[in-house]
């Protein structure tokens, strides 16, 4: 049984606690600029389609710089491109995924984590902002730009995860990983945010602010972040500071917990195949090669339920506020505003599910239970009565019960992943795998969001909810041998301990 989340919280440094938030807000302000782009499609739209098409397009805007600033005959035409820019971005971002977690591996984690946040905060400036300004109204310029975007955006979340793991992976990392993961949620709300309130002033100015603060964001990191307890001399059975009872890094919760221990003299505990002590010297280890790290186990199974989960959460990061907007016809600031509900229950539900993983000792049952209830949260919120306090409280349930176990597996499971009896807990694989998972999931994102706006165009919005649940489905049926396996560990364990009593 792991130890209870104060006591371990408590046992932790201030070197972690600055790990912790440094990594923590690097995210948030990535993905605050990335939600800016979501939040302000209405008013993107309306800027690309002439005047006579479009009735939310500025009363002041002359006729003849309207017709001018014109990509699209439509708005449907405008909607579609829109959703090709995701994939896009989206397509980018997965194949960066494969090569930054590669790199993130041999490269010192702080370089390339501040390389990306800059370099992504000007590129949104360029995108949003630059061309705005100047009047550069060009699809092909769009499109190179936001695929230089997922490049460079690509390049954080592996190494922030492998940071967090080098900092905190040993022991609770349920708990301590749900409650980072909320990172993304927090960028979501604070994106809202600042696009509502700034969306008066023209969209611009929206992705103006959040490059800005991303920017300062990477600037800090590169001089504060310390990307492992080594670099203040700490030695490795002090990353937690608990017990060398409690200190095993091959013990990642996806274990199939046949594995006995037995007592050693000094009463600490080992495993039967001889695991390494913690105070030892230990030879530096290779990096993982790519393709060792996609067949390692565990790593192909949760990557494609990855791959669907992720579809369905990302189609709500990019669509929500454009449908809540287009379908129940509110303001784009109140659906911005609105849309924060999802994101808040998508914080909730990845800290509650992580600490009851830490509780339970596994973690596919809880997933798997999650996306069970999922699918039916999906089928309430698509009959969601044009009500916005009935609306925010269906999003709530919704991101409870979707973000939450995205959260775990892009977190929680990738770090288990990385540092499974197979690589012998190496930190050359974290990265590299978490490129992998989340590189994956982002292939199955980024084909989703076109596949979002044709069949919204085609078919209406209750058939994109409906692919939604068949999605997550879907995401359940890729992990179901593993939540099988794990239930029977459990239950083999209750028997065991049954027998004891």
């Amino acid at each position: 049984m792991p130890p209870s989340c104060c006591g371990f919280l408590s046992q932790y440094t201030h070197h972690h606690l600055v790990a912790f938030l440094l990594t923590f807000f690097s995210y948030v302000f990535l993905h605050a600029s990335r939600k800016t782009f979501s939040n302000v499609k209405v008013s993107i739209s309306a800027q690309w389609t002439p005047s006579p098409q479009n009735a939310s397009s500025p009363a002041f805007s002359p006729s003849e710089t309207w017709e001018s600033n014109r990509l699209f005959e439509t708005e449907e035409q405008a909607t579609l491109f829109l959703g090709a820019l995701d994939s896009i971005f989206l397509f980018s971002y997965a194949v960066g995924l494969y090569l930054s977690g590669v790199i993130g591996d041999r490269v010192n984690l702080r370089y390339v984590l501040c390389f990306g946040l800059c370099g992504s905060a000007a590129v949104g400036f360029a995108f949003g902002t630059l061309t705005e300004w100047l009047h550069l109204y060009n699809i092909y310029l769009y499109c190179s730009l936001w695929v230089l975007n997922g490049l460079l955006q690509s390049t954080v979340w592996p190494c922030v995860v492998a940071v967090m793991a080098n900092w905190f992976g040993k022991t609770g990392s349920g708990f301590v990983f749900g409650l980072w993961s909320a990172c993304a949620s927090v960028g979501n709300i604070l994106g809202a945010f600042l696009a509502s309130s700034m969306l008066k002033y023209g969209y611009e100015y929206t992705f103006l602010v959040t490059s800005v603060v991303q920017f300062a964001g990477g600037v800090v990191v590169f001089f504060g972040l310390l990307t492992s307890p080594k670099e203040v001399g700490l030695s490795t059975a002090c990353e937690t500071g608990l017990s060398p009872v409690e200190t095993d890094t091959h013990r990642p919760l996806m274990s199939d917990g046949e594995e006995e221990e037995e007592e050693n003299e000094d009463g600490a505990y080992s495993r039967n195949h001889s695991v390494q002590q913690q105070d030892e010297p230990r030879e530096e280890s290779k990096a993982v090669g790519f393709f060792q790290a996609f067949c390692l186990p565990g790593v192909l199974p949760y990557s494609l339920a990855y791959a669907c989960l992720k579809l369905v959460n990302y189609s709500f990061f990019f669509w929500l506020p454009f449908y809540l907007s287009n379908n129940y016809g509110w303001k784009e600031a109140e659906a911005d505003r609105l849309s924060m509900w999802y994101d808040v229950g998508g914080i909730i539900g990845g800290t509650v599910q992580g600490l009851i993983t830490d509780v339970l000792g596994k973690r596919s049952p809880v997933l798997g239970l999650s996306l069970a209830l999922a699918m039916a949260s999906l089928v309430g919120y698509s009959h969601s009565p044009n009500d916005k306090a009935a609306n925010a409280a269906l999003l709530a349930i919704t991101g409870f019960f979707i973000g939450g176990p995205s959260n775990m597996i892009s977190s929680a499971i990738s770090a288990d992943l990385g540092r499974q009896d197979a690589v012998r807990g190496s930190r050359e694989a974290l990265a590299t795998v978490t490129g992998i998972v989340d590189g994956t999931g982002s292939i199955g994102a980024a084909g989703g969001q076109y596949l979002v706006s044709l069949i919204e165009s085609k078919l209406g919005w209750l058939s994109v909810f409906y692919f939604f649940v068949i999605m997550t489905g879907g995401s359940v049926v890729f992990i179901a041998p593993l939540i099988l396996k794990d239930v029977r560990a459990m239950w083999r364990e209750r028997q065991a301990l049954h027998h004891q009593l």
